[in-house]
């Protein structure tokens, strides 16, 4: 399963909640988030809550009702 469908889809269906930031592994951005977050493996997503903490991480695809539940558990 491809993720940018669903991701796209959930960006908008959470806009003005969730802030949802993608990043290629090989640009300089990139590569200092995948370091602070110890990614190694695309995709990876990192779930942080609104006051910076680590809610989670899932390494791999996710179905769209997982990720739509990951992202309604943000504080």
């Amino acid at each position: 399963m491809k993720m940018k469908p669903v991701v796209d889809r959930l960006t908008k269906e959470f806009e003005g909640k969730v802030e949802v930031r993608r990043f290629v592994d090989s640009s300089p951005e990139g590569d200092k988030l995948a370091e602070a977050f110890g990614v190694q493996y695309v995709p990876t997503f990192v779930f942080v809550n609104s006051d910076g903490s680590t809610a989670g991480m899932q390494v791999g695809e996710m179905t769209e009702v997982d990720l739509r539940a990951r992202m309604d558990a943000l504080k």
